[in-house]
């Protein structure tokens, strides 16, 4: 095996430093990533925005992120992680400043497209930590660099006070001064990954932009990417939604109801650490399956329209409790899935990480569209849930037809990788 397809040995300093500043950095771009989900509530109310357009607003980011990460792993790939992640956070910051001063519904759409390149940041992340680690120490590693999702709740937390006593434009330009103030931190910090050290050192030609593609004919990889277009895509629509859900049935306040938003983020981005370790020692198909049918119980409990004349009554004590089920178990299958991806894909984790974080992405940005033109055309606040069960079945029933079919292929000579434990 050559030593652009092997993890090059490290020593536990240099893996822990690439790791936690490398998850420090993606929190904080994850945080900016998310701004809209505070910020949008606000700039909906002074531009009169319907339910669908808020939707679109506040998935312009979650669309550029999920775009861009594709390229940005296949850089990383080949420029390295080091250089690709300091200038996509250097770009992000940029857009973020900007957004501050823009005025007109159009410009802040525009604007939303720039502050998106921080999202991209996943894709450059496990490409840049993978090489770090060994196969068997890489699923908890990624899920640790995961729980940086808890970005999101950084900007729950903290985004409404600021609003409040500054406004939402402060907001946008200390969110953008904290993302500059990262990427110089990263840069004087950081070091080349094994794998781009070692293509450096050896002289080894970069492969063709083809050939980086080529794992892309496999329908493993889209069947992979369904998983996380839910479980990654579905905690970030929910994430960007909860806010705007909670003022619209509960009638909270938007700090009140930035906090109750947190008790889901928090869980399904800490926890992706857990679901890392978990699929390193028991394997990622166990956790995959428990991820789907919990998922599927918990939605079908918040399809139940609030205030009807149903068994379930979801009050907001309820509601809390089951979308903090939800999150929990959401942040095991977001590891799960990039567990698979160095173990099935290890020399092309940066085009295979960035197709499937792509649609992970883009279900974060299709789907508040979705729920917000749900609500205008059912009158349905829960009609979001009900789309999200529908996901969750159709991903459980082609897993386990999928896994049903590696049973009997078994000894065909299928790649050692979490899925077959």
């Amino acid at each position: 095996m050559s030593a652009l397809h092997q993890t090059q040995p490290t020593s536990a300093g240099e893996q822990a430093r690439a790791l936690w500043i490398s998850t420090t950095a993606f929190t904080i771009c994850f945080a900016v990533w998310t701004i809209f989900s505070i910020i949008g509530v606000r700039i909906k109310d002074e531009l009169g925005l319907s339910e669908a357009e808020f939707g679109l607003l506040i998935g312009m980011p979650i669309l550029t992120g999920s775009l861009v990460r594709i390229f940005l792993g296949i850089w990383t790939s080949r420029y390295g992680g080091r250089l690709v992640y300091t200038l996509t956070m250097l770009a992000a910051a940029l857009a973020t400043f900007l957004l501050a001063y823009a005025t007109t519904y159009p410009q802040m759409l525009l604007a939303g497209l720039g502050v998106g390149l921080a999202g991209g940041s996943f894709a450059v992340g496990v490409a840049y930590v993978s090489p770090f680690f060994p196969p068997e120490k890489q699923g908890t590693a990624l899920g640790i660099f995961g729980a940086g999702n808890v970005g999101a709740a950084v900007t729950k937390f903290l985004a409404p006070f600021v609003l409040v006593a500054f406004g939402w434009q402060a907001v946008g330009e200390i969110w953008a001064v904290v993302l500059l103030l990262t990427a110089i931190v990263f840069w004087f910090s950081t070091e080349d990954d094994p794998q781009f050290r070692a293509r450096r050192e050896t002289r080894q030609p970069r492969k063709s932009f083809l050939k980086e593609f080529e794992p892309l004919k496999n329908v493993q990889v889209w069947r992979f990417s369904l998983y996380y277009f839910f479980a990654f895509g579905g905690f970030v629509a929910l994430a960007l939604w909860l806010p705007r859900y909670l003022v619209g049935v509960y009638g909270f306040s938007i700090e009140t109801a930035g906090m109750i938003a947190a008790a889901y983020s928090i869980p399904g981005s800490i926890f992706r650490a857990y679901g890392g370790a978990l699929s390193d020692k028991i394997g990622a198909r166990k956790i995959m399956y428990a991820m789907f049918a919990v998922s599927a119980v918990a939605t079908a409990i918040l399809s139940v329209p609030a205030g009807g004349a149903m068994p379930i009554i979801v009050t907001p004590v309820v509601f809390v409790a089951v979308t903090f089920v939800l999150g929990f178990v959401m942040s095991l299958g977001k590891a799960a899935v990039y567990k698979h991806i160095p173990a099935y894909y290890p020399s092309h984790v940066g085009a295979v990480g960035g197709v499937v974080g792509m649609m992970g992405g883009l279900g974060g940005f299709v789907l508040p569209i979705a729920f917000g033109y749900l609500k205008d055309v059912t009158g349905l606040w829960s009609s979001c849930f009900m789309l999200l069960f529908v996901i969750v079945a159709a991903s459980m029933i082609w897993m386990n037809a999928s896994i049903r079919q590696i049973k009997r292929r078994a000894g065909e000579g299928m790649p050692a990788g979490a899925i077959a434990q």
